[in-house]
């Protein structure tokens, strides 16, 4: 279980940086011409959901690595899934059904990385 919990956090948090960084440097309007759903929020709000995705990347794998307060590795995979909520609610106010999925499988792994490392395989 704990190979399948590095796994699915390795991955995950490769996704989330990567997405955040994307955020981060991609001019706003080029990225809402893109994808139409940052044309709900301001360029500001895609920035700082950026930042989140990044931190929140870096915190599911970094305290486990380093073995420096690895308690943070649940707790960011907690916050992620409450990132994710969010934007899974997002989806189904704007009717993006097919983009939900993605959405989904991203707050299930969250979900499972915060179950496993909370109680199951703790550092």
């Amino acid at each position: 279980m704990n190979i399948a919990l590095w796994i699915v956090a390795g991955v995950f948090a490769f996704g989330y940086v990567v997405g955040g960084i994307v955020k981060l440097r991609m001019p706003y309007e080029k990225y809402a011409a893109k994808l139409h759903w940052p044309e709900d929020f301001t360029p500001g709000n895609v920035r700082f959901m950026g930042v989140v995705e990044v931190l929140g990347g870096l915190g599911l794998v970094l305290p486990g690595l380093l073995d420096v307060a690895p308690v943070l590795v649940p707790i960011a995979a907690s916050g992620m899934a409450l990132y994710m909520a969010g934007a899974v609610t997002e989806r189904i106010r704007r009717s993006e059904y097919k983009e939900l999925l993605g959405d989904l499988v991203f707050l299930a792994a969250m979900l499972f990385i915060a179950w496993g490392r909370f109680g199951l395989e703790p550092f």
